[in-house]
């Protein structure tokens, strides 16, 4: 069982064309040091050459080198693959999952919510859109606008295809189909900054040893600068306070980010009777979650966040942080709680011993 935090499995789906895998690539080829666990339906797109030097094959599952693992899989073995990413041994830090072949997204996310295993939890589903094909896809598969409403965020791909008046119009069209406030994100070549994803870690592994991610260095050293385009459109803005928020006014804040607020994380101080632990905070798009943590030994109470998006106003976010702190935690009520309680993931219930049946 993993000792550690759960490791959030983010779902990335889209049709056939989308760019999806171009987008999965381009997040293992930029990962820095995050271990990234991949499951995918399909081995044929997705650059492991590097497995014959950098890892062990096995029938259904590849281990690679540099930390990232590839299942192929059918949505009857997910639970298990999953369970087998999550194993400790491996230091994975977060699980990408290709839906596409696997099952419909919302039947996924149904089944990640409803896991009962501890070792993972929920992150977040993101479709990935052709902006050329975008009313030809919608034309093929129907299905498409029901993708698009259970979306946490949207990556609109191939937007160097589609002049800006197309663009325009394929953003209003989503901005229709998709939950109200759900961000849209350009892309070309499915160059999106993975930090609007997961965290990266820094890369402290040394180097030598052939690994997956060194392959992806030498072959295409140029890369890593274009992931450095893709960062810079985006802004960020940091968050400290030492003083508790207020629940109430910290939900009321998440209920109304803007569209252009792609991602927030960080921990988050209440203060509030019977919730003095920590709770980190993880948004993808529209999607939200809270995981209370202990306070380690001495550690100060502080809430810190990084809030990143695009279009946004920082100064304005930063102001309307401010307002959520509360100078007197201590004598809220609890019920201030349940905004915040009900993005909580509930523990799966411990299976209670049967009784022993006494001889007769």
């Amino acid at each position: 069982m993993n000792s550690r935090q759960p490791i959030p499995v983010v779902v990335l789906a889209g049709f056939l064309g989308s760019g999806k895998t171009t987008v999965l690539n381009h997040l293992l080829g930029n990962r820095g040091g995050t271990r990234i666990g991949v499951v995918v339906n399909d081995f044929g797109s997705i650059e492991i050459d590097a497995m014959s030097v950098a890892g062990q094959v096995g029938d259904s599952m590849v281990s690679l080198g540099g930390g990232c693992l590839c299942c192929a899989v059918d949505g009857s073995e997910l639970d298990a693959y999953l369970e087998k990413l999550a194993a400790p041994v491996h230091r994975i830090d977060v699980i990408v999952v290709e839906a596409s072949g696997l099952a419909e997204p919302q039947e996924m996310i149904r089944m990640l919510m409803a896991s009962e295993n501890p070792g993972i939890r929920y992150g977040g589903m993101v479709e990935v859109v052709d902006a050329a094909e975008f009313d030809a896809t919608r034309s093929r598969h129907p299905e498409t606008d029901r993708h698009l409403a259970v979306a946490d965020l949207v990556v609109l791909n191939k937007t160097d295809r589609v002049d800006a008046a197309e663009r325009a119009r394929i953003e209003g069209l989503l901005a229709t189909l998709c939950a109200p406030g759900t961000p849209v994100v350009g892309a070309d070549h499915g160059r999106i900054d993975p930090e609007l994803l997961f965290d990266r870690r820094p890369w402290t592994e040394t180097r030598g040893q052939l690994s997956f991610e060194d392959l992806l260095a030498e072959a295409d050293d140029h890369d890593h600068e274009r992931c450095s385009h893709a960062h810079a459109a985006y802004e960020s803005v940091e968050f400290a306070s030492g003083q508790a928020l207020s629940p109430r006014r910290f939900i009321d804040f998440l209920d109304r980010r803007p569209a252009g607020l792609y991602r927030i994380k960080g921990f988050v101080y209440f203060g509030v009777p019977g919730h003095e632990e920590r709770y980190e905070v993880h948004a993808v798009g529209r999607f939200l979650r809270f995981a209370p943590q202990p306070w380690g030994r001495g550690e100060p109470r502080l809430t810190q966040l990084v809030l990143i998006g695009s279009g946004t106003d920082g100064p304005g976010l930063l102001r309307e942080l401010e307002a959520c702190r509360e100078e007197a935690p201590q004598e809220l009520r609890p019920e201030s709680m349940w905004g915040v309680l009900r993005y909580v993931a509930q523990p799966a219930r411990p299976v209670e011993p049967q009784a022993e049946t006494a001889e007769p």
